[in-house]
């Protein structure tokens, strides 16, 4: 199996795109589903006092998480017109990491507020460095912006390591939990979500500057795009998407990955329903891997940032498979 080595523009769809309707039928239908079985998981069953205070924020905050993985995956893999740009190809899932483990280093908690300082620092550092590629023509800024971030992001990492031997033996379960990805502590699930409807109203506005994009540099360029301001926009958007998630959940993966991947597959290539499609399908894919992860084993639970590998990995290469067959 090979993967292309860009990603293919609006013409290049194959497969004839969904109806809106239909789309939006089946996504929130999917949605509910997930929302229904992250709610029921648990000994207790429907105890309304129990779904209140711990179910129902807890689902909140995971379709939230879930949707700004999406987004953050379909702005990184525009702009990088690479189809294996994730949320963390830039160095601000690291950079967030780190963050929180100084924070639980230096004040014993406080992990939400130091991963989105370190993410928003993560940022900087790419603006800094990378503001030659961004202002870029050529086919070779994604390239330098891509070996930019995975830079910073070693960098990051092997802070990362180096911290987490300071990290008091009390918290370090928690510290490494929260490193693969953890939702027993994640709260501000309506800012979350509100956050992401923003976000998606932001990428339909410019849905049609978006998908000229796609079709490359230099092309966009000729139909007067302000290419590095589109570019700009697409690295915050990515950024402060991805710093949101981790504050909350911490380094959750596959969701930004898989979720364009499996809207193209099925014919959704236009930003225009990409845009709201992509955290719908987030959302639902999270809420059912946090779901899967507390019930799997009960009384024990999961970090869900090794189930949605786990399980999403297998099924995201057998559609991947059946989509180039």
């Amino acid at each position: 199996m090979t993967l292309p080595a860009e990603l293919p523009s609006p013409r290049d769809a194959t497969v004839r795109s969904p109806r809106g309707a239909a789309l939006a039928l089946v996504l929130g239908g999917l949605l509910l589903a997930m929302l229904g079985l992250e709610i029921g998981v648990g000994a207790a069953g429907w105890s309304w006092p129990l779904v209140r205070e711990l179910r129902l924020p807890r689902a909140l905050a995971a379709a939230g998480v879930g949707a700004l993985l999406a987004q953050a995956g379909l702005a990184m893999q525009l702009l990088l017109r690479n189809p294996l740009a994730d949320p963390y190809v830039l160095g601000a899932s690291g950079g967030a990491g780190l963050g929180a483990l100084l924070m639980l280093v230096s004040f014993g908690g406080l992990l939400g507020l130091g991963s989105l300082l370190g993410a928003l620092t993560a940022l900087g550092l790419l603006l800094l460095l990378g503001r030659r590629a961004l202002a870029a023509t050529d086919e070779q800024a994604p390239a330098q912006l891509i070996l930019i971030g995975a830079m910073l992001s070693a960098v990051f990492g092997a802070c990362s390591t180096l911290t987490l031997a300071l990290v008091p033996e009390h918290s370090l379960r928690g510290a490494v939990f929260w490193l693969v990805g953890d939702l027993s502590g994640a709260s501000g699930g309506w800012w979350l979500c509100l956050l992401a409807g923003a976000l998606a109203l932001l990428l339909r506005l410019g849905a049609r500057r978006l998908d000229r994009v796609a079709l490359g540099a230099e092309q966009a360029w000729l139909l007067g795009e302000p290419l590095q301001r589109l570019r700009l926009g697409l690295v915050l958007v990515a950024a402060l998407a991805t710093a949101a998630a981790v504050s909350q959940a911490g380094a959750i993966g596959f969701v930004g990955l898989v979720v364009p991947h499996l809207l193209r597959l099925r014919g959704v290539q236009r930003m225009r329903q990409q845009a709201w499609a992509a955290p719908l399908l987030g959302a639902a894919l999270l809420l059912g891997a946090d779901a899967l992860a507390r019930g799997v084993a009960m009384p024990y639970e999961l970090p869900v940032g090794a189930i949605t590998a786990l399980v999403g990995a297998p099924v995201f290469v057998a559609l991947l498979l059946r989509g180039q067959a």
